[in-house]
């Protein structure tokens, strides 16, 4: 080559490079979130181009001063001069669903997924003055369900993803925080979440997360969103993305909320007034309820024994009782109850207002970003003897330490501080079909069941001691205490950032420690207490004779019943602990063919986790906390634990170990195609012995098809005009699976040690006996799920639809089966149940009127709706008439996951008694064998206990600077038993609901009311299984309700201060926000009477939500 063609070779070759330039930017949508996969090319040379990655960053070689192009489903093109470090923001056709779906253990394109899943908005799910974010999901997320059982703080509310998954089981969602499970703080049945017992209390994983930490949470519904986590997530999984720091300047934010709960009214209750009660009272004392020999030495007595006491209180200086034994002075002393009217809503509960301030300081720059919040909720309590005090603390830190290494840390801590009213575990009665809780000093049962002719200040009888409820709440109450603390640490790597392919690989570690304690006081002089020696101080032979609380010694001859609890009071203390580890490893490849034609996407990895959980109990009797909290011990006491085998302490520990293998391949064609499969290979130690049981494949094969990117979909007048914009099609099958009950797996026999009983006391010995045969095979509850859905968006998407229709078939689901006896047991848990479900499920949002220019009016609504059906196809079960009937339902064979049946009632007879079918098929007066488990066909089939349809509607309207939300939600389908309130016997203690107002009275009522008489004391002498038919009547076909509602949950009105106006106070951002929510039911069935449908009145620890109003201020500077 010649001196001359060399040099003009370097001349062109300088001549190229001073018009090529080699640019870099990020491309972000409207939320500052990067966007995956989105179309960056060179304006003028549409075949040079690439997609933007995980981060939604690009590097394009084009010439020096063209203009790029980036394009993007859903979004309006961006077009901008090529320049390096560039940031294009996008901005959405119309309102779009998010574009990026957050598995937690990767972000993936929603162009490429081919799941059902929704994503909601932190902001939107926020429910103002409610702490448990759990509870915003009810009607934002189609088929999710969300029952507020109970609505003390620390409850969970039942949350069920498409429905029950597990006969036996919790059928609970599974709940992932920044890319790891959150283990339940203490594993508690769904069934157990109504009970009112105090382990409720620290029932939510999730009450411990500051609402304003949360970015959005993301619901995987089928199995191909779930399928990443195999055998974990057979109920769906929610996902929360919290917070974290964005490039720019740093900022400070400030929300205030201020909470005024309404008290109950007995407006909205069918209770006796003073006047109507005292009606009933007099029938009772006619019937020999209410005679001084019968109430004198009673377990309960209310006005009529306070009148009794006071006919026989001698005051000796002025030689008159405290009450003259004479007709008027009765008659005046019972009008003054019977216009008494106590308010016991009024005083139980109280005017305050609850506050929660919340502060989160956050910036970042190109070497990284933080977010830090602290934040401070303070409740007095709803009603006496409540209260919550809560601190959270959460920060998270990424580095980027090079463009290709990055480290994120994250610290999440909270702490709680609890009061509560005293309770023991709610206990059935199977032999009279009675559900019972004894001591039971709940504010607002107490309320319902209490009457209203009692003075407020008097004390009466309770346990056959004196009781008042004020001076009872503030001397047995339950203190609980609940620590979390959380670390997780990421390191991400990127060894290869080309343009058409990249490779990461990311490490996570965590672990988080819950530490909850509960100490229930009962003081000296409690009603609890003094019950333990009732007839014994004061001494009183009648009492002593009765008092089941008394003990009396088998090994002495003709013994009298003596006290355990000679003095003092007494120490509940039980402590959960929770220690969690998890560690992941993953690796991600991306390699893009031919500008896009080909995209494939290679995910894989390893995750470990280990759980290991601790309980301690201890019972410390004759605590005498007069004195320094000083024991004093009876020896009788631990004589009477060796008799009936209890134990004053227990400690037992459980340690769960998971392991698992799994990868995933996505492949899309032209953007177009997408194909997806995921496998998953899991271990645990709560199975079988064998590898085959111990360990499960799981897999999902899924496909979607985006027919708008399609040549002939967009030639087509559907789509050049915009009435149909958006068009997806979704398409997946799966097999998922559970461990299924802790309690219930073990793959060698079970021994305990134990006491054998003997006949003398000080012939006790210690022994083992079996619990539970080995089950080396018992494996993992499988499901089999097919899902269909498709997604259209309309008129250029201000109109978008999310529909699916699925199939689930859950088998070896875990249940009792019968055996011969074999080795000592007759029944055994196995894989031997079955169970099918589907339903449907969409959701509507769509932007009704858009403002034409800024701060104009705006109007957009979101519908969600989802119907689900389960059946049980196959279970061996043993239920009984007793648990077919009760509130909670019990599984059976070719029903619901829980059903609820009846006892038929056919009328009353001639002196008012329920009549009803029992088991035998005839008519009884003296009700059924509720342990009866055989004969069970004479029971009427009432419907589900879960809601069938359910779902929310919101709209909101916005104008210059105001915003309005009005939020309902709905529920149908279900059916709901109503209060037991009939009995054999009544008290002058306990209330009346207007029912009896139509009680049977005279012969011949019974043609005309099926509200049963008031039986006399003689009739119940003479029938000693009458109240057996009175509970039988709580239980009948009479007593049911349907649980359908529509709820006014929320209505808010937000106004954002004008900039102009807070400038000068250095803010950026202002605003003030006023929300009512449980407003109000606008549609219940009317035989409910005021009776909450999602609540359970069980008492304990159980309230409802309240109506309240709340005032919340938000600053940002």
């Amino acid at each position: 080559m010649s001196l001359k063609h060399l040099l003009l070779f370097l001349v062109m070759a300088l001549a190229t490079l001073g018009v090529t330039a080699q640019v870099s930017g990020t491309v972000l949508d409207e939320n500052n979130d990067p966007v995956i996969g989105a179309s960056v090319v060179q304006q003028s040379n549409p075949k040079n181009g690439v997609a933007t990655d995980f981060d939604g960053h690009f590097t394009l070689n084009v010439p020096a001063g063209t203009k790029i192009k980036v394009t993007y489903v859903g979004y309006e093109d961006a077009i901008e001069s090529a320049k390096s470090g560039m940031t294009i923001v996008l901005k959405p056709k119309g309102e779009m669903l998010n574009e990026v779906v957050v598995t937690g253990y990767q972000k993936v394109d929603k162009r490429l997924f081919t799941g059902a899943t929704q994503s909601v908005d932190a902001e939107k799910t926020k429910l103002s003055g409610v702490a448990d974010v759990s509870r915003g999901l009810e009607g934002r997320v189609s088929g999710v369900q969300v029952q507020n059982v109970s609505g003390t703080f620390g409850t969970a509310p039942k949350i069920r993803v498409r429905g029950a998954t597990s006969i036996y089981g919790s059928s609970k969602p599974l709940w992932v925080v920044d890319g790891v499970i959150l283990e339940d703080n203490v594993d508690i049945s769904a069934d157990d979440l109504s009970s009112g017992d105090a382990t409720t209390l620290i029932a939510s994983a999730v009450a411990g997360l500051n609402a304003d930490d949360i970015e959005s949470f993301q619901i995987l519904k089928d199995g191909s969103a779930t399928s990443i986590y195999g055998a974990k997530a057979n109920a769906g999984v929610i996902v929360i993305t919290t917070k974290t720091g964005r490039k720019g300047s740093t900022s400070i934010n400030y929300t205030g909320e201020f909470t005024y709960r309404l008290k109950p009214n007995y407006r909205n209750f069918n209770i006796c007034n003073s006047q109507e009660q005292m009606s009933i009272l007099r029938e009772m004392e006619q019937k020999g309820w209410l005679e001084y020999a019968s109430l004198v030495n009673s377990t309960t007595s209310g006005i009529y024994g306070q009148m009794y006491t006071l006919m026989d209180t001698y005051d000796p200086a002025t030689g008159t009782y405290a009450l003259p034994n004479t007709q008027n002075a009765r008659n005046q002393y019972l009008r003054e109850a019977e216009m008494r009217n106590t308010d016991w809503f009024d005083l139980l509960f109280n005017s305050n207002v609850m506050q929660n301030h919340a502060v989160s300081i956050s910036g970042g720059t190109d070497k990284g970003s933080f977010y830090t919040s602290a934040s401070v909720m303070t409740d007095p309590g709803w009603y006496k003897s409540s209260r919550v005090e809560r601190y959270t603390f959460n920060a998270n830190a990424i580095y980027n330490l090079t463009d290709r290494i990055r480290i994120k840390l994250l610290n999440s801590n909270s702490f709680r501080d609890q009061k509560a009213p005293g309770t023991l575990s709610q206990n059935v009665d199977v032999v009279y079909g009675e559900v019972r809780r004894d001591f039971d000093i709940n504010p607002y049962s107490f309320a319902l069941n209490t009457a209203r002719t009692l003075d407020p200040d008097r004390r009466y009888v309770r346990n056959y001691t004196s009781f008042n409820i004020f001076d009872e709440l503030e001397s047995n109450y339950i203190d609980v205490e609940v620590t979390v603390l959380k670390f997780q640490g990421e390191l991400n790597i990127k060894p290869i950032v080309k343009q058409d392919q990249s490779l990461e690989f990311n490490l996570l570690g965590s672990m988080r420690s819950v530490n909850s304690e509960q100490n229930h006081y009962v003081l000296d002089n409690s009603n609890q207490a003094n019950a333990y020696r009732a007839g014994i101080i004061p001494e009183n032979a009648t009492i002593r004779a009765s008092n089941t609380y008394l003990y009396t010694d088998p090994d002495v001859e003709n013994a009298l019943p003596e006290t355990v609890l000679p003095k003092g009071g007494m120490l509940f203390f039980s402590k959960n602990s929770l220690k969690t580890f998890d560690i992941r490893i993953t690796g991600q490849y991306m390699k893009d063919f031919n500008n896009g034609q080909h995209l494939l996407n290679l995910y894989a990895g390893m995750e470990a986790s280990r759980v290991d959980r601790f309980y301690q109990s201890f019972e410390g009797w004759g605590i005498v906390y007069d004195n320094g909290n000083l024991p004093f011990l009876d020896s009788d006491l631990f004589k009477q634990m060796v008799e009936e085998n209890g134990a004053y302490y227990s400690m037992s520990k459980t340690h769960r170990r998971n392991m698992a293998y799994f990868a995933n391949a996505n492949y899309a064609l032209l953007g177009r195609y997408i194909l997806n499969g995921t496998v998953r290979y899991e271990g645990s130690n709560l199975m079988g012995q064998t590898s085959q049981s111990r360990w499960l494949p799981t897999w999902n094969i899924s496909a979607a098809w985006n027919i708008n990117d399609e040549p002939f979909f967009q030639n087509t007048s559907l789509y050049n005009k915009g009435i149909l914009s958006y068009a997806k099609l979704r398409l997946s099958y799966s097999l998922t699976g559970e461990s299924g009950p802790s309690g219930y797996a073990n793959a060698e026999a079970l021994y305990y040690p134990t006491r054998l009983w003997r006949q003398e006391t000080d012939a006790m010995e210690m022994g083992l006996y079996l619990a539970g045969l080995g089950n080396s095979e018992l494996s993992y509850e499988k499901k089999h799920e097919f899902d269909l859905g498709v997604d259209l968006g309309f008129l250029y998407n201000r109109i978008n639809l999310v529909f699916d229709w699925y199939f689930r078939n859950n088998y070896d689901l875990i249940g009792l089966i019968r055996t011969q006896g074999v080795g000592g047991i007759t029944q055994k848990y196995g894989n031997v149940a079955e169970m099918k479900s589907h339903g449907i499920e969409f959701t509507i949002s769509s932007r009704n009127i858009e403002p034409k220019r800024p701060g104009g009016f705006g109007w957009s609504t979101d519908w969600t709706f989802s119907y689900v059906k389960t059946e049980i196809t196959k279970l061996q079960s043993r239920s009984r008439v007793i648990d077919l009937v009760t509130g909670g339902g019990f599984p059976l064979v070719n029903y619901p996951h829980r059903a609820i049946f009846s006892i038929p009632f056919v009328g009353l007879d001639s002196h008012g008694l329920p009549l009803v079918i029992d088991e035998t098929g005839a008519i009884s007066n003296v009700g059924v064998n509720f342990q009866e488990y055989e004969a069970l066909g004479f029971l009427k089939y009432e419907g589900p206990v879960d809601p069938t349809f359910t779902g929310g509607l919101g709209n909101n309207f916005d104008f210059k600077g105001f915003h309005l939300n009005v939020f309902m939600t709905y529920s149908f389908g279900n059916k709901l038993r109503l209060d037991p309130v009939f009995s054999a016997g009544y008290s002058d203690l306990t209330s009346f609901t207007k029912d009896f107002k139509n009680r049977w009275a005279l012969p011949g009522d019974e043609a005309y009311t099926d509200i049963p008489a008031i039986a006399s004391r003689r009739q119940v002498y003479n029938n000693y299984y009458l109240s057996m038919a009175y509970n039988a009547y709580n239980y009948s076909t009479a007593r049911i309700a349907n649980g359908d509602f529509i709820r006014l949950k929320e209505v808010s009105l937000t106004y954002d201060i004008p900039r102009s106006v807070i400038s000068h106070l250095r803010l950026n951002t202002a605003s003030v926000k006023l929300a009512a929510t449980n407003i109000c039911l606008l549609y219940a069935d009317k035989k409910l009477n005021g009776q909450d449908p999602e609540f359970f009145n069980s008492g304990g620890v159980a309230s409802p939500n309240p109506k309240q109003f709340t005032l919340t201020l938000r600053l940002g500077m």
